[in-house]
């Protein structure tokens, strides 16, 4: 059985990266034991085929031109990935503000809604990068227009 379970990780592996945490929940029915399950991630992440760095990295790349910070920061959390690799890889690309302008524009590709009369319109886009996952912050400098750093 342990061979067959080496060959599922490997296939799994194969086909994307996964965080120790993801891959050992998707092996656990398959395995005799938990023990078997921990023994071959860490041989895979001795030999390099099993790593949350280059997962966290792989999705921080993949989502961020849609997501804000906090939103990345969940989701790699709820896979397992730890605090530290979690803050390197939202440390690479883009910073938040710029990515938030791209994503607003692509959704409402007009200026922000700046005028008192126009609170629907303000609203619903706060709403949007909210719902993304971009901070308070970020939402209220791209309604304004201001896109330089501090």
């Amino acid at each position: 059985m342990g061979e067959a379970l080496r060959e599922r990780a490997l296939r799994m592996l194969g086909r994307r990266d996964y965080a120790r945490l993801e891959l050992a929940g998707k092996l656990a029915p398959y395995a005799e034991s938990a023990e078997q399950v921990q023994a071959l991630l860490d041989d895979l992440t001795a030999s390099g085929l099993l790593s949350d760095e280059r997962y966290a990295l792989a999705r921080v790349n993949a989502r961020a031109g849609r997501v804000g910070d906090a939103q990345l920061a969940h989701e790699l959390r709820s896979k397992g990935v730890a605090g530290e690799l979690l803050s390197a890889a939202l440390a690479t690309g883009d910073d938040e503000l710029s990515r938030a302008w791209r994503v607003w524009q692509r959704k409402f590709a007009r200026e922000p809604a700046l005028a008192a009369d126009d609170i629907v319109a303000r609203s619903r886009q706060m709403r949007f990068l909210a719902a993304r996952g971009f901070s308070a912050e970020t939402i209220r400098r791209v309604l304004r227009g201001d896109l330089e750093d501090d």
